[in-house]
């Protein structure tokens, strides 16, 4: 295998690995119920985003002036990392887990692509298209084939429209971490830069509603897990998966998430899925397999 295919393999694999540790979150937040999304977001990024800073002080020193010439696009980074956990953790409070997740997970790889074609001027690839609509298909069925969290109609708008912003704020910053890469910046100075000015912007929000995760053993466990697993050790997996694909594949791969999600829910929560929601899982599958398996290059004629 070229050293080239080598590293977008070991990159796809890393991305897969965080999809499958983000898809854990939902399960994980249902031992906690008395705390609301805001509390769970907020520690689970805001903290997780602050040890990404903390693990890198080195890169972030070395790298500090190549980051402070781009601290625009490291705001822009920083309040999309903030917004995330708010708007995706709200999402699944109002719309149900599996809608949610879906929503907020299917519309981030449209929004990458987007992103990649009118900024950076990135074609849109045969395979990566097939790869998408497969994909939101796919979370199209789970989404029907899972019951809905029985809330009334309102809240499953808003939480749908929260989903949409959840995914539109998380290829932003998949966006920018990999813009820095590419401009130099180290990966785990540039991860660590924009999840660590996101973490501080987090932590007054933590501040007014954590409460509720310190009043038992079991909630504060919930959030040292969701900020150290999935958060801080997902997004370093991320970060690695980032500085070896395009942002856009890397978010298409993570469409892994609401299918785990889906599965440990049926597993451990007790939900119940339909053929319909298992089809859905099938097609999760096929664009994953889509994205990694690479053609074969053509023949080169003498």
């Amino acid at each position: 295998m070229p050293a080239t295919d080598r590293s977008a393999a070991v990159g796809a694999l890393a991305v897969a690995v965080t999809g499958l540790l983000w898809g854990t979150t939902g399960t994980a937040a249902t031992f906690a119920p008395e705390a609301g999304p805001l509390a769970i977001g907020s520690a689970a990024l805001g903290v997780g985003g602050i040890l990404q800073a903390l693990i890198a002080i080195g890169p972030l020193r070395a790298a500090w002036p190549a980051i402070r010439a781009r601290w625009g696009l490291v705001a822009l980074g920083a309040v999309a990392v903030a917004i995330y956990p708010l708007a995706f953790y709200s999402s699944m409070r109002l719309a149900g887990v599996a809608i949610g997740s879906v929503v907020s997970l299917a519309s981030a790889p449209l929004a990458s692509g987007v992103i990649e074609r009118v900024v950076d001027g990135h074609p849109l690839t045969r395979r990566w298209m097939l790869a998408a609509g497969l994909g939101i298909v796919g979370s199209a069925l789970l989404s029907a084939g899972k019951d809905a969290a029985g809330g009334s109609a309102v809240d499953t708008v808003i939480g749908i429209v929260l989903g949409l912003v959840a995914g539109l704020t998380y290829a932003t910053y998949s966006w920018v971490a990999q813009s820095l890469m590419a401009a130099g910046v180290p990966r785990a100075a540039a991860m660590g830069s924009v999840f660590g000015a996101g973490g501080i912007l987090l932590l007054p929000v933590l501040a007014a509603t954590g409460a509720p995760l310190v009043a038992s053993a079991a909630a504060f466990g919930v959030a040292a897990y969701m900020a150290v697993v999935p958060m801080f050790l997902g997004y370093v997996l991320f970060g690695i998966g980032l500085s070896r694909i395009r942002a856009s594949t890397a978010t298409t791969i993570t469409l892994i998430e609401p299918a785990a999600a889906t599965i440990l829910a049926v597993a451990v929560v007790g939900e119940r899925l339909s053929v319909t929601g298992w089809i859905g899982i099938a097609l999760l599958g096929a664009a994953l397999v889509v994205l990694a398996v690479r053609p074969a290059p053509p023949a080169v004629r003498a």
